[in-house]
């Protein structure tokens, strides 16, 4: 693989068609060794080492044998990526541990109101095709902050592409590490801490030698494994439940058993009459903060650096503008399924646990709930003995479990639904290997994303400019290190705003990078001066409203004008600020995610995931302000922006490659 992609890559590509059809072929053939070691009456334990240890060293393998010491291979998988590979290996970038393992159990919980993660993540990629990825290609950069310096001159806004690239990228891939800590502590019986390690050298392994070339190939892979893995447990529950094995079609009917389920509950006593439908619009999300969080996810997307970079690995412009249509089909095939695997979850529930005697959960309740990640009338349920007790204190409860007494972490729904339905642990495996596979994947991109920033933006083009070839790809190996053990230490600390991290890392990227990128394309007329303000203002105002209303939000009422978010149902203020002002710890700073006050402040009842929706027309204003109130860029830059416009032509930017 190395000695030909090397030699021109016309060989390897032309064959890219029959080597991953071999490596599915050869992965069926190993999930059916599973299932016949399974029937055979080998442990689950070994079966899941089987899983995940066959899975990362398949990735290890390729990223290994993709190694390289070239500088544009590294950076950009030398431009020679096919549009449809391109795709796919966006498909996987994209489709996080966060997606894969959250978007299901987020539906779960929120029901109608968790469609707004899937309608701002697949929309995103419109912008995506449209105002962004075709002309940064065109331009041939190795970075999104390369684009920002060359448009706008000077390392100012070089460095300041890079801060917010840190800033969304590190928050992304903590999440993505602690999945795969998630996944591993759960399949492998490992401490969670060495899990998370664990899968820090899985990562390390698929990216260090190879740079993008590496990752490029091994999320291709990674790919093909997290769709079958997401898509054969729903596939076989829409076949028992309705007879057709395509979920997207049977999803109504399984929303109709569910009204009629949550129905039932209600008017048995089994649920309070206030209990959320599954079906109901706008009982987590107001109107406003659902629009709004849409819009951020949307504009986010379109601004993520890891993402953006995929597109700079295609042959061409056209190339580039092909890739995003594959990659919008390879992602559509996740999102369209996920609202109907959270309905199908939700109903084995439903069906299975609730009306049935505490006493009598089935196992894998104790499996999840000795992790913490199944709770029973609000303890976790490690044991019969604990539940019972539990239960028994509760005023109204019969030792019957309530809808109300139930409580599963969203992280868990799909690595747990093949469990809840009954099916072989083979399928839980496969489910397990495929959350794996969406978790490295994006953490590869994601890691990448920065080491890259740092030793190309930082290190070459403003400490060493002269640095050769091997010093430049030793930093870049060095930084990557030096950045995934500390995201892999922040992850093992459990930080309590785990989920709502990857809603952060989209806000955070929308303020700070969209308008400097859509101007800069589109805006002949902004300048220097406009771009290094609107990123300050836009970055700047939504990463106080973040911290603020999360870890200062005492400060952010006595101090700012902020006053408690509203309940999307009834309007009435989530908390009490006269008496929650008077407490004791209302100005304690870096507050935890239990203080009253945190994530329950705010203006104009904006929830903080969506604090972009501040930023962003900040950032646009001041930009457009500032570039009118300031000279006009040269002709030359002018014509730069006309040429990066035009689809024909050469790349713009050539860069040294020894």
């Amino acid at each position: 693989m190395t000695t030909q992609a090397q030699a021109g890559g016309g060989d390897f590509t032309s064959n890219l068609g029959r080597i991953y059809s071999i490596y599915t072929g050869g992965f069926a053939a190993f999930v059916i060794l599973v299932a016949i070691l399974e029937k055979a009456g080998v442990p689950n334990q070994i079966l899941g080492y089987m899983f995940v240890g066959f899975t990362i060293l398949v990735y290890a393998f390729i990223g290994i044998v993709s190694r390289t010491v070239q500088v544009s291979e590294y950076y950009v998988a030398g431009r020679r990526v096919p549009a449809f590979y391109n795709g796919m290996a966006t498909g996987a970038d994209w489709m996080s541990g966060a997606s894969f393992v959250g978007m299901a159990g987020s539906l779960f919980l929120l029901g109608y109101d968790g469609l707004a993660f899937v309608l701002g993540w697949t929309g995103g990629y419109v912008l995506v095709a449209v105002l962004v990825a075709p002309f940064l290609r065109k331009f041939g950069a190795y970075t999104v902050p390369d684009f920002l310096a060359a448009r706008y001159g000077g390392n100012t806004a070089r460095m300041l592409g890079v801060m917010v690239l840190i800033a969304c990228s590190f928050t992304y891939v903590v999440a993505q590490i602690f999945a795969t800590g998630l996944i591993a502590q759960r399949f492998l019986g490992m401490d969670f801490v060495v899990a998370v390690y664990v899968g820090l050298l899985g990562i390390l392994v698929c990216s260090m030698l190879g740079g993008m070339r590496a990752v490029t190939w091994t999320q291709v892979a990674q790919y093909i494994v997290l769709i079958v893995a997401y898509l054969v447990p729903v596939i076989i529950l829409s076949a028992q439940k309705f007879g057709l094995p395509i979920p997207q079609l049977t999803y109504g009917a399984a929303l109709e058993q569910i009204a009629q389920l949550e129905q039932s509950f209600i008017q048995n006593g089994l649920a309070p009459a206030t209990q959320k439908l599954h079906t109901a619009a706008f009982t987590s999300y107001s109107p406003a903060n659902y629009f709004a969080l849409i819009l951020c996810l949307m504009v986010g997307t379109a601004s993520l650096p890891h993402i953006l970079m995929r597109y700079f690995t295609t042959p061409s412009v056209r190339d580039a503008r092909m890739s995003v249509a594959w990659s919008l089909l390879f992602i559509f095939l996740l999102y369209f399924t996920a609202p109907a695997y959270a309905a199908f979850s939700k109903l084995e529930v439903y069906s299975t646990l609730i009306g049935k005697n505490v006493a009598d959960m089935p196992a894998w309740v104790f499996t999840y709930g000795k992790l913490g990640l199944v709770t029973i009338c609000g303890k976790a349920a490690d044991s019969v003995a604990t539940i019972t007790a539990a239960c028994q204190g509760l005023a109204g409860n019969t030792g019957v479990l309530r809808l109300q007494d139930f409580g599963i972490n969203t992280d868990v729904v799909v690595l747990s639904t093949p469990e809840i339905a009954g099916m072989p642990y083979v399928i839980a495996g496969l489910v397990a290997a495929g959350g794996l596979a969406a978790a490295l994947s994006t953490a590869d991109g994601l890691l990448l994303a920065i080491a890259n920033a740092l030793s190309h933006d930082i290190y070459y083009k403003m400490i060493d400019p002269k640095a050769p070839t091997a010093r430049r790809l030793v930093v870049s190996r060095v930084l990557l290190v030096v950045v995934a053990v500390a995201a892999a230490w922040t992850a093992s600390k459990r930080p309590a705003d785990i989920l709502a991290m990857v809603s952060w890392a989209f806000s955070l990227a929308a303020a700070g990078l969209f308008p400097a990128l859509v101007l800069g394309i589109w805006d002949k007329r902004t300048n220097r001066a406009g771009a290094i303000a609107g990123i300050i203002a836009g970055f700047g105002l939504c990463l106080f409203y973040l911290v603020v209303t999360r870890y200062f939000p005492g400060h952010g009422v006595a101090y700012f004008g902020m006053s408690s978010l509203l309940n999307p149902i009834n309007n009435a203020p989530l908390v009490n600020l006269t008496q929650a002002m008077a407490a004791p710890g209302a100005m304690e700073t870096w507050v935890g995610g239990t203080h009253a006050l945190a994530s329950k402040v705010g203006w104009f009842n904006i929830n903080n995931i969506s604090s972009a929706i501040f930023g962003l027309p900040a950032g646009f204003l001041v930009m457009f302000v500032v570039s009118r109130m300031t000279a006009a860029p040269s002709k030359e830059l002018q014509d730069f922006v006309d040429s990066c416009r035009r689809p024909r032509g050469g790349t713009i930017m050539e860069e040294k490659t020894s």
